[in-house]
């Protein structure tokens, strides 16, 4: 394969909904199969491990104070998410080293350190093909009612790193629709830029494809599957949701997109699958000739720019 030319692979799939070590399992059974397919870059959905918190949207009642089914779930998601420094963590980082492939995908994020914190975060990971973290970037500002799942993230993460597939950033969700944030990415040279996303709706692959166009990148855009049979059983289903167990809740939508906006993989819906591509990153600097947002369409004499990159712990 020419060194301009990189395999990647979306990993379209559900998660064991809450049960991080069926989760974990499940990842690195496809992060193989990916492997062998010779995919030098794998992704993985927002907050896969372990799950989407989707009856934010789906279920019919959760949102009154001291509710308990959803103070249970919460718990339940909690000791179901990933810590960045846990033996979880070193999994997938061997399985990236093993099989050579680097790695970014979305997790609801606990955090060890402190004293006693137990706020989650909706945070995006990059593994290096050497099996070395590259970036960890958390959510900048949940929507909506995500609020009341995951605390506010921050800039440390708000760049691209070199990995053996290219220079890869990632944003996460509607923070593809906060100019500044990706003004950040832009700024730090993606070759390739990870789009993570519950399910990739249709204003979602717009957000995509213009962030191709925009940042003359490859855009992957990542969703994840989740059916009814997934739903939790704290909380009741809405009637418009209920259905049968096999009915989609999330029902992906992944694609990969060219720097001029173009579908390379158009959308793949209502499967579990691994879509792969072959990425010419010599088509970047061909269509910077049109247009460069962080060059000779840039106007500095004009616009400041600037990113507070501190890691805001608690």
């Amino acid at each position: 394969m020419s060194p301009d030319i990189t395999r990647v692979a979306i990993i379209q799939a559900r998660p064991v909904y809450c049960d991080l070590p069926a989760t974990i399992d499940k990842a690195l059974s496809l992060i193989a199969q990916a492997a062998r397919s010779g995919a030098q870059l794998a992704v993985l959905g927002e907050t896969f491990f372990s799950g989407y918190p989707a009856w934010l949207d789906c279920a019919l009642d959760y949102a009154r104070w001291g509710h308990a089914p959803t103070k249970q779930l919460y718990a339940r998601l909690v000791s179901n998410s990933l810590a960045i420094d846990s033996a979880a963590m070193r999994q997938l980082r061997d399985s990236a080293k093993t099989h050579g492939i680097a790695l970014v995908f979305g997790m609801n994020e606990r955090v060890t350190r402190g004293r006693g914190n137990r706020s989650l975060y909706n945070s995006l990971v990059m593994i290096d093909g050497d099996g070395a973290l590259r970036n960890h970037h958390r959510k900048l500002r949940p929507t909506y009612t995500e609020q009341l799942v995951w605390a506010q993230g921050d800039g440390a993460g708000l760049r691209a790193a070199n990995t053996t597939a290219g220079r890869v950033g990632g944003l996460i969700c509607w923070e593809h629709w906060m100019p500044h944030a990706r003004q950040a990415l832009h700024l730090s040279g993606e070759d390739i830029h990870i789009a993570l996303w519950p399910t990739v709706k249709p204003m979602h692959q717009i957000a995509s494809r213009h962030y191709a166009f925009e940042g003359r990148c490859f855009v992957l855009a990542a969703g994840n599957i989740m059916t009814a049979a997934d739903f939790p059983p704290e909380l009741q289903l809405s009637p418009e949701q209920s259905g049968a167990a096999d009915a989609f809740l999330l029902n992906g939508g992944s694609a990969i997109i060219a720097p001029d906006g173009e579908y390379l993989v158009e959308p793949v819906f209502d499967e579990e699958t691994i879509i792969t591509a072959d990425l010419d990153l010599g088509m970047i600097a061909q269509e910077q000739m049109y247009l460069d947002v962080t060059g000779h369409y840039a106007r500095d004499d004009i616009f400041d720019f600037a990113v507070n990159r501190r890691r805001l712990d608690p």
